[in-house]
């Protein structure tokens, strides 16, 4: 979704970094054989995830939603060198393409994949966390808030997207609507609790960024 008019918008996309070729191949891949394309961050997203990763310089990052891996390699790129991603899905028929393009991207080896429930899975994790990246199901967003925030190191940054929700988060609710209600509740819970600060980035569907106290 664009909140800005369409000039303005593509003027902001063509004033900012571009993808690198390997992402635009993952892209055109993704588009070409998997189901619900849009769940791709995209070009834009996609570079301001590498910029905020290059400026935390994280040692370990979780992300939570793999699809087809084109966020975990915009992550990948500002990794520290002896740094690793872990990112857990819980869709086994994409871990080829994934391995694809992580086996291409150079990082391979600093990616650790995930296959499963990350409701499960989180709580078996040992490592600290500097970045954690939620974009998974958004009917459990609270719940990957409450098992992520005792794994983040002082300062982290948990990035959530999709928070705006094609904007239904300002609509009237329809009350069987489960995953904008519980949007709306992971938005006020963000914002009100007292271990972190966040702050809502209108950039496509909506980002949030939560700065760990």
């Amino acid at each position: 979704m664009h909140f800005l008019p369409e000039k303005l918008d593509d003027y902001v996309v063509n004033h900012s970094q571009q993808e690198p070729e390997i992402l635009k191949e993952l892209s055109r891949e993704t588009w070409q054989k998997v189901l619900n394309p849009r769940m791709i961050s995209g070009a834009y997203q996609g570079r301001l995830l590498s910029i905020l990763s290059k400026i935390i310089r994280p040692k370990n990052i979780l992300e939570i939603g793999t699809y087809t891996g084109y966020s975990a390699l915009c992550f990948a790129e500002g990794l520290q060198k002896d740094g690793k991603i872990i990112t857990i899905d819980r869709n086994e028929e994409l871990e080829a393409l994934q391995n694809k393009y992580f086996q291409k991207s150079g990082y391979r080896s600093q990616i650790i994949q995930k296959i499963g429930n990350a409701l499960t899975l989180i709580p078996t994790l040992e490592e600290k966390f500097d970045l954690v990246f939620i974009d998974a199901d958004k009917c459990n967003y609270s719940n990957y808030f409450h098992l992520v925030i005792e794994k983040m190191n002082s300062g982290g940054i948990i990035l959530s997207d999709n928070v705006l929700w094609s904007g239904k988060v300002v609509e009237k609710l329809d009350e069987k609507d489960n995953d904008t209600k519980e949007l709306l509740a992971y938005n006020t819970l963000i914002n009100s609790d007292s271990r972190v600060e966040t702050v809502v980035l209108p950039i496509r569907d909506g980002l949030t960024v939560t700065r760990v106290i």
